[in-house]
């Protein structure tokens, strides 16, 4: 994500405090471990004051496990994990399989004149979607890309595209 970015005229800051995270006028939230993350955020102390920051607007792009920390709901996730619930989607971790079920799709993106080449890896399944969410790309009927207010979701790992138009799209909406 930086380095698009980057490239884009944006100054990233690597968020590790309260005191970052209120100096930041967005943030994207990556890939990785959507269960460990919570937990990061919680031991960390950071959990309390992104939720107040996400409460008050701040933008924000959440892929792949950051889609799961900002759905209102996650189907199968550990007791101890934390949802948001910024965005009105119900997900379920890891729905497209494990590591070696990775996979890259083209998929037609609202307002992109050619397909954005997604990556997908271990990747969140949109089960629902509430009334407040506008559904941005799909992949063979499923919700893989969304936005409510100034958050944008996506299902797939963006940044591993090479591809800045989602990115760009992001800073535009904020």
């Amino acid at each position: 994500h930086a380095a698009i970015l980057q490239r884009l005229g944006v100054r990233v800051d690597e968020i590790r405090t309260a005191e970052q995270l209120a100096a930041v006028d967005a943030l994207v939230m990556p890939g990785g471990e959507s269960t460990t993350m919570s937990m990061l955020l919680e031991r960390s102390g950071l959990l309390e004051p992104l939720a107040g920051r996400l409460d008050s607007g701040m933008g924000v792009l959440g892929t792949c496990a950051g889609m799961i920390l900002l759905a209102a709901e996650v189907v199968d996730g550990r007791a101890d994990q934390h949802a948001l619930g910024l965005v009105d989607i119900t997900v379920r971790r890891n729905a497209y399989g494990t590591q070696i079920e990775s996979f890259e799709a083209d998929i037609g993106v609202d307002g992109f004149e050619t397909p954005f080449h997604a990556v997908f890896i271990r990747a969140p399944a949109v089960e629902r979607v509430g009334p407040g969410v506008e559904v941005l790309a799909r992949h063979e009927g499923r919700p893989v890309l969304c936005r409510s207010g100034p958050a944008t979701v996506a299902a797939f790992h963006p940044e591993l595209s090479g591809d800045g138009r989602l990115h760009a799209r992001f800073l535009d909406d904020l």
